[in-house]
């Protein structure tokens, strides 16, 4: 792991290294200038009772020249060991972010956000933790070498006593890792977890709110919470144990040093310069050999989350992209031949679950959700998919815009392969709208551009098509009004539309509504798909073919077709009134559509008698709700 930094930055640690090494060699050269100096300036001195300036000047001028060739090298040592650290990371998060980008929807549908933030954040931070003290730890190896030469040269056996001390800090190293391995490693999988937990409450804040369950979510983060400090307290034991000795020893080594040294010098076997010069050079190493210590105690932490980091960069699943380009500008021509689908579960026995959120379709671990599909759209017309909770059309849309390739058959878009395409053209080409709409905490342009530059004209002529001119006109700072976080200042019709507007403004050849306008007012949603057709109609043959995941009964006759979806395959496929005089099921589902539709309606009026007659109030955008119901939606963000 420590070999992929030092091959990523071989120039940053190159410079880091030799001024580490600058630094342990002017440690080493401090202790043989004190050693000189108290032989040679200070002693004399003492004998003779006087000393010269020139005697006194050449000591200071050896000791600051040292200092300052010292200096240089922490400086050295730590601004390009913090520069490699912080490179590393960015790198790795630059990294893991792009791996995110090119894994399949299906992928990160069978990981947690949590944990994916966790990946790129904390795991990141942990792996190249020990980057740092690195370059300190290979001069502190310098240091040792050039110190044992030095101190070999002054006195064999001080130097024998003394190095007994290095062998014990080794195995005592060993002994720290084995303990502090599996604890360190709890502690990083605990820390993702606790991670997981607060995203998943802070993301179903509403949920969580609306049916009381704020102590649950409290206890369960609780939990969490106490497991990591606990772990944290394990790691922090065994430091707490293992660093006191480990700072002792080499202060055990310097009072050996001391006590043998002081014999050897009253039996006239060295000077006394000599034990200063060992003693001093003991006395620092103490410190720069804690360095060895950082590095190996980071060590169990930076392999955990080098692993987990490994763990996303090394995933499979990345979709291949041809060469071929989609460049026409009249509406795509699409075709679906034979298509399977199903989610398979992978080695952890979390299954793919793609597009099942909108309509709530099901999985089970290898079940087939479509079988054999097969059906065409002709350039310019307007198909609705219709069937049951659970019969695949959600996991269709995704299909058809290519947020995830089928097992077996092909969907094609004018006639090419949606896997021959190049990469990005089918975005060009196709947009999906979900039926769970997200917005940015940013403005109503910024909502609808999406990054695009476009004139304020293309997004209006955008928002008439969706229906929402009205109600963007109508606000405070119109375009440049912000929606707050994930459009909690709208109502979910007007989110909607904003997200179908996002759609329209690029012009697609192929739109996909996956039951986009459930929560818009009929009226409003029959005028949205009107206005795609006057468009159409107007463009000449350049507009879009439109696929739509319809309930609605009036919705589903606007469509020139219907694709009647059963099971995962297609029942039936004909226009809406073929389809309710030869398919029972069909007529079935949306007379059952129709007849709850108008019992909510019902339920509402009998609601609206019994409390005397509510207000209702027309919106500019053509819902109407009860009076009052605006507020409460213009508080949903303080609500959530």
């Amino acid at each position: 792991m420590l070999w992929v930094a030092v091959k990523a930055e071989p120039t940053v640690f190159t410079v880091s290294v030799l001024a580490s090494a600058l630094y342990a060699a002017m440690t080493v050269a401090t202790a043989q200038v004190l050693g000189w100096v108290t032989q040679d300036v200070m002693l004399p001195a003492f004998r003779s009772g006087h000393t010269t300036a020139g005697a006194l000047s050449g000591a200071a001028a050896a000791i600051v020249g040292v200092a300052l060739f010292k200096a240089l090298g922490v400086a050295g040592r730590r601004f390009y060991a913090g520069l490699m650290q912080y490179r590393m990371q960015a790198r790795y998060r630059r990294e893991v972010t792009r791996q995110y980008l090119r894994l399949p929807l299906a992928w990160h549908h069978r990981h947690p956000t949590g944990q994916l933030l966790s990946n790129a954040n904390a795991d990141v931070e942990a792996a190249w933790a020990p980057i740092a003290p690195l370059p300190m730890a290979v001069g502190v190896v310098v240091m040792l070498l050039i110190a044992a030469v030095s101190i070999l040269l002054t006195d064999t056996v001080v130097a024998i006593v003394g190095f007994l001390v290095f062998p014990a800090i080794a195995l005592l190293n060993v002994v720290y890792q084995r303990r502090l391995s599996p604890v360190a490693t709890r502690a990083q999988r605990l820390r993702a977890e606790v991670s997981e937990v607060a995203h998943e409450s802070f993301e179903g804040g509403l949920v969580v709110k609306t049916l009381g369950r704020e102590e649950s979510e409290t206890e369960r983060f609780r939990a969490g919470a106490e497991a990591l400090r606990d772990a944290n307290v394990a790691v922090g034991r065994i430091r707490g144990l293992f660093d006191p000795v480990l700072e002792a020893l080499p202060n055990l080594g310097v009072l050996a040093v001391l006590l043998i040294g002081s014999a050897r010098l009253q039996s006239g076997a060295m000077t006394a310069g000599d034990l200063v010069h060992v003693a001093y050079l003991f006395t620092l190493l103490a410190w720069p050999i804690r360095a060895l210590g950082w590095v190996l105690a980071e060590v169990p932490r930076s392999v955990v989350g080098w692993e987990r980091v490994r763990g996303v960069l090394d995933a499979g699943g990345s979709m291949p992209f041809g060469g071929r380009a989609l460049d026409e500008d009249k509406a795509a021509a699409l075709e679906v031949r034979r298509v399977r689908f199903g989610y398979e579960a992978d080695g952890d026995g979390a299954d793919e679950d793609l597009g099942t959120e909108a309509t709530g379709e099901g999985r089970a671990q290898g079940r087939q959700v479509l079988r054999d599909v097969s059906f065409t759209a002709a350039p310019g017309r307007t198909i609705a998919l219709v069937g049951p909770t659970g019969s695949g059309k959600s996991t269709l849309t995704s299909l058809l815009v290519r947020l995830v390739d089928p097992s077996d058959g092909s969907v094609l878009l004018d006639g090419l392969d949606v896997r021959d395409v190049r990469q990005g053209g089918v975005a060009e080409t196709a947009a999906l709208v979900p039926q769970q709409t997200f917005l940015f905490d940013d403005t109503v342009r910024d909502n609808v551009a999406l990054g695009l530059d476009l004139p304020d004209e293309r997004i209006w002529e955008a928002l008439r098509l969706a229906q929402a001119d009205g109600f963007v006109a109508a606000l405070a700072d119109g375009l440049d009004t912000r929606v707050g976080e994930r459009g909690a200042t709208l109502s979910g019709g007007q989110r909607q539309r904003l997200a179908l507007a996002r759609a329209l403004v690029r012009r697609p050849r192929l739109l996909v509504l996956d039951d986009a306008t459930s929560s818009v007012d009929p009226q409003v949603e029959a005028r949205i798909l009107q206005s795609l057709r006057e468009a159409q109609a107007a463009e000449g043959g350049g507009g879009a073919t439109v696929i739509v995941v319809a309930y609605r009964k009036a919705t589903i006759a606007l469509a020139d077709e219907v694709v009647f979806l059963e099971r995962g395959t297609v029942a039936a496929q004909g226009s809406h009134a073929e389809l309710l005089e030869r398919s029972e099921g069909y007529r079935e589902l949306v007379n059952a559509y129709e007849r709850a539709e108008a019992e909510r309606e019902a339920e509402a009026r009998e609601a609206e008698l019994e409390t005397g007659g509510l207000e209702t109030g027309e919106l500019e955008t053509g819902e109407r709700r009860p009076a009052g119901q605006e507020a409460f939606e213009g508080g949903e963000g303080a609500l959530a």
